[in-house]
């Protein structure tokens, strides 16, 4: 099995680590011991950042190796992340995920880089959960369209971007958990054509300097087991936004999206996943926010339209307490307007790959998959579970 994200991780942590230690005295091996028994798990002996996470309050330096195709095929990001378990309140059953806050760098082959942060949140005893982020991107990325006598094309475009993410809902049936909220998405972008040639007739040059405003309503119900790895339960979310001028948008269109995250325990060490997703968008959207087919092996935004639908599976072997093999595969179409769903392209995925039990007190698993789609191949840095949105 190929430990390089586990390598990486360690070198980071050890970086960091010296660093904080450099105004200390050890005044013993006891200490030194002690110290680093931090990255250790008291079952095993193996490695594992728990102890790490909860008693000294650090964070897991989560790198991702980015293989996305419209980013230019090889990028670099790290993303330090904090983890604060919460207390149960009396009475209280289910599971509570702790709160995670997060920051974001990133850059790539193409020059694209990236900045931000997220604040993910609960407050059990009044049934509340929240969703902060914000950042600020550099990005050159292409679409493709379909082009009259020429077949599929592709147009990139150098994007700036300033998004901002808010997010806040209530526990509206105590035993089912479900929740009903608002969230709100404003995001500024500056696109600049890196191409020469005349635009296809689906992208306008208004749209090039824009502000998209998104003021939506969901509601989830979410029977999970764990936030990050789960092992059974069920996940369903849906949500209705709007995009108009008093949203701050500069756009009239509106959003309809639902998806279901479905975990089977087959066997003690056999969990099969099935996720279903669904996108539509209404109304005058620009050419950048239409939805667009999110899978493993598939270039971002390589599969765009006003419909969208995935189904996919993943298969989890745990092979020992610490090491699991992962497969999945799946398809997808993006339809648009006017067009029929057996017309619509049909865009595959498959692969597997392994993940290692990295923090066991918060059943958090990270590793690598490895993925095919209909005319690329990619390699992913997974942390937690890849359907995590």
């Amino acid at each position: 099995m190929d430990c390089k994200p586990l390598l990486i991780i360690a070198f980071i942590f050890s970086q960091y680590y010296s660093l904080a230690q450099t105004d200390c005295h050890i005044a013993s091996k006891k200490k030194l011991s002690s110290s680093r028994s931090l990255l250790k798990d008291t079952l095993d002996g193996k490695f594992d950042f728990s102890h790490f996470l909860i008693d000294s309050k650090g964070f897991i330096p989560v790198p991702y190796i980015i293989t996305e195709p419209s980013l230019g095929g090889f990028g670099l990001a790290i993303v330090p992340m904090f983890l604060s378990p919460k207390k149960r309140p009396e009475g209280f059953k289910g599971y509570i995920p702790p709160d995670i806050t997060a920051g974001f760098a990133m850059y790539t082959a193409n020059n694209s880089w990236g900045l931000g942060g997220i604040r993910i949140g609960n407050i059990p005893k009044m049934g509340i959960k929240y969703r902060i982020a914000a950042g600020v991107a550099d990005l050159n990325m292409s679409f493709y369209r379909e082009m009259p006598f020429v077949g599929e094309k592709q147009f990139a475009f150098g994007i700036k971007k300033l998004p901002l993410f808010l997010s806040i809902s209530k526990k509206i049936m105590n035993k089912e958990d479900v929740y009903a909220g608002l969230q709100y998405l404003f995001v500024k972008n500056n696109l600049t054509p890196q191409f020469a040639g005349n635009l296809p007739g689906s992208i306008r040059p208004q749209e090039f300097n824009s502000n998209i405003a998104s003021l939506g309503t969901f509601i989830e119900w979410d029977k999970r087991d764990n936030f990050f790895t789960p092992d059974k339960g069920i996940r369903i979310n849906v949500l209705y936004a709007v995009n108009n001028n008093w949203t701050g948008s500069d756009f009239t269109y509106q959003n309809l999206s639902g998806s279901l995250n479905y975990f089977i325990p087959m066997k003690p060490k056999w969990v099969n996943g099935i996720r279903l997703e669904t996108n539509f968008a209404f109304g005058d959207p620009p050419f950048y926010a239409l939805p667009s087919l999110n899978m493993r092996g598939v270039p971002a935004v390589r599969f765009q339209g006003y419909t969208t639908a995935v189904i996919e599976t993943e298969q989890r072997l745990d092979l020992s307490l610490r090491w699991s093999a992962v497969a999945f595969c799946g398809l997808g179409k993006a339809l648009q307007r006017g067009q029929s769903f057996n017309d619509a392209e049909t865009a595959y995925n498959f692969g597997g790959g392994f993940r290692y039990l990295i923090a066991r007190a918060f059943k958090i698993r990270a590793g690598i998959d490895i993925a095919k789609g209909p005319d690329s191949f990619g390699w992913y840095i997974v942390f937690g579970h890849n359907w995590n949105r």
